[in-house]
């Protein structure tokens, strides 16, 4: 039976927003990698395919090739191969509908979630091979890269979005079974494969990405020594070498979209902070011996995002500041700081995105 929801409701608001966003993706088609055009170098269309999205032709050489690399500019010949995109489509429709789901009780959300969940892992007709062996692909250099591994960053929405999913008559235990045997082989490639252990070495953001798929799928096959031991890591191999005492985050300050970068690896680090709430390790708390912390970082960028203080680093295109919203309502929980609410507040209403409408019943009042 579907839940009712009254306009008394104080989660009324994430209801409304919730089921706008599901009944959207309700129409969308079952996304497959065997979607695109474009034939892998294993000659085996279930493996993901993608193109680097900084690197354009050559102007140097009469074939473009090698490519080159112009950071922050993205190439548009990305979009012939369809992977990252539907990728991405489909996990953020999976989680919506799985949410709205759970919200509602409606059944119709599930049997989409489940439709667009199989199609993309279960089906053999359609699944992908769980890994990234050519993601990123550079043109006349490689056919992919460990970098291509933060493309994979948005399955953490898939592992939320079959957790949603329990307890529907829509999702059976083959099905759950199906997805953990597909997360460990995934995990499996992350932790042994060359372009997996390569990526665990990455000093910035990509480290950071990496370390949370890493962590949630561990998390989600049960094998959670494996994600505590990741989590404490975590806390100097990344916060600690990551961020400054002030706040600063050099190795994303380094980029030609300096801001946006902060707060990606930012959302990253409170992506492993939230993890680490659920086995005992405390991340948001964790100072490094220089002094560097999430809180840091977070504060370092408040004013600027707020138009407080002028950004002197490169930032190439524009920037939203909204984009700090989603990290503050964050902070307001886990640090339970008001002031952080307020701030995203100053920074707009968050509308209809039902990320940051969940976060804000979740902040102080």
């Amino acid at each position: 039976m579907e839940r009712q929801l009254t306009k008394n409701d104080p989660q009324n608001a994430v209801a409304i927003a919730t089921r706008r966003a599901a009944d959207r993706a309700l129409t969308q088609k079952p996304l497959s990698v065997m979607d695109k055009t474009a034939l892998p170098p294993s000659g085996d269309k279930h493996d993901y395919m993608s193109q680097a999205p900084y690197f354009w032709p050559n102007p140097n050489t009469p074939t473009g090739v090698p490519y080159v690399r112009r950071d922050g500019e993205r190439n548009p010949e990305i979009s012939k191969i369809s992977d990252h995109v539907e990728l991405a489509q489909m996990s953020q429709d999976a989680r919506t509908l799985a949410l709205a789901y759970y919200v509602t009780g409606d059944e119709r959300y599930a049997t989409r979630a489940a439709l667009l969940l199989r199609a993309w892992f279960l089906d053999p007709a359609t699944r992908m091979n769980p890994n990234l062996e050519y993601a990123q692909g550079i043109p006349g250099i490689n056919t992919g890269r460990g970098i291509g591994i933060i493309e994979s960053r948005m399955l953490t929405s898939v592992v939320d979005a079959v957790g949603l999913l329990a307890g529907s008559s829509h999702w059976n235990e083959e099905d759950q079974r199906g997805m953990e045997q597909w997360f460990g082989k995934f995990l499996a490639w992350l932790q042994n494969s060359p372009h997996g252990k390569a990526e665990s070495k990455a000093k910035n953001n990509h480290g950071s990405y990496y370390d949370l798929q890493t962590a949630d799928c561990a998390l989600f096959v049960g094998k959670r020594e494996l994600a505590g031991e990741l989590l404490n890591r975590a806390a100097q191999k990344r916060i600690g070498r990551q961020i400054e005492a002030d706040g600063r985050q050099p190795l994303e300050l380094a980029r030609t979209k300096s801001l946006g970068y902060s707060i990606f690896n930012l959302r990253a680090l409170m992506g492993l902070a939230t993890l680490g709430d659920e086995l005992g390790v405390d991340l948001w708390r964790y100072r490094a011996p220089n002094g560097g912390s999430i809180r840091a970082a977070l504060n370092f960028l408040v004013p600027y995002a707020l138009g407080e203080k002028e950004w002197t680093w490169q930032q190439i295109g524009q920037f939203q500041p909204k984009e700090l919203v989603g990290p503050l309502l964050e902070a307001a929980i886990a640090y339970h700081d008001k002031s952080y609410e307020a701030a995203a507040e100053k920074l707009g209403s968050p509308g209809g995105d039902v990320e940051d409408l969940l976060l804000m019943a979740g902040a102080p009042h």
